[in-house]
């Protein structure tokens, strides 16, 4: 069994490749995460941040490497294999719920997945507290409108609740793919805190693309830096919590050289 919950070895992804819109999307990129890690990932349009969870989740094949999730080996298995291990977040908060379907049936296709049980039979009241309980715990006010019609929420509220979802049933790993960046900062910051609360409370290990600087600082335990496919910085514990957001830049500036001023503003926000 392997000690880490995620590995990727020396992973390769070639878009296009023989065209003339060829791109190396990721490169020899190598990773490890221990079992509790919250890693949030930075890095410039086209590093690499995206493609590597959607290697992670298989939603295409990776050209070479390996790729490992709590001791499985799933550099080969299709996408739908791999869900059992893995809940994921999108950008969009419209993605990762069902708009026309009740928080509850939504709450309820989460908690069941892979058990075979359809929404035929509705909702049971012990489904419904257990419900309630976690939605309460989101302190949004959602526990007394369990019956409420998804499509009616706000895009935060959504958010939160599809993180609630991908969470459900304990995944060896949550990917949260710049899931606060269409909110407003207001709204973004609850969502943040609501990630915390829900990686922490259910010791999961949670993998943050950001394009916030300050956001890949202040959460989780552990932050790296892709460019160009790969991994060029990697800090945790006290020495991440001691970072400036011009210490980031600064690293980023080095790495990239003349790449950098498209970037600057982006990544500083």
């Amino acid at each position: 069994m392997s000690e880490y919950m995620l590995e990727l070895r020396d992973i390769h992804k070639v878009f296009n490749r023989g065209t003339i819109n060829e791109k190396t999307a990721l490169c020899g990129l190598n990773l490890n995460l221990n079992a509790g890690d919250f890693v949030t990932i930075i890095g410039g349009n086209g590093a690499g941040k995206s493609t590597m969870l959607n290697a992670i989740a298989g939603v295409w094949p990776v050209d070479g490497g390996q790729i490992v999730i709590g001791g499985n080996d799933v550099t080969k298995l299709p996408e739908h294999k791999r869900a059992v291990f893995l809940g994921r977040v999108f950008q969009d908060p419209m993605t990762g719920t069902a708009a026309t379907m009740s928080i509850e049936e939504n709450l309820a296709l989460a908690s069941r997945r892979g058990k075979h049980k359809t929404l035929r039979w509705g909702v049971t009241k012990q489904e419904k507290e257990l419900y309630r309980q976690k939605l309460s715990e989101l302190d949004l006010g959602l526990e007394d409108r369990l019956s409420s019609k998804v499509g009616l929420l706000s895009g935060g509220q959504r958010q939160a609740i599809t993180l609630l979802m991908a969470a459900f049933q304990n995944p060896d790993l949550l990917l949260l793919d710049e899931h606060t960046a269409a909110l407003d900062p207001k709204t973004a910051a609850k969502v943040l805190e609501i990630s915390d609360k829900i990686v922490e409370k259910n010791k999961l290990t949670a993998l943050m693309v950001t394009h916030n600087m300050k956001d890949a600082i202040t959460h989780g335990n552990r932050l790296i830096m892709m460019h160009e496919g790969h991994v060029i910085y990697d800090v945790s514990g006290e020495e991440k919590k001691a970072l400036h957001v011009s210490d980031l830049l600064k690293r980023f500036e080095e790495a990239s050289g003349g790449h950098f001023a498209n970037d600057r503003m982006m990544l500083a926000n």
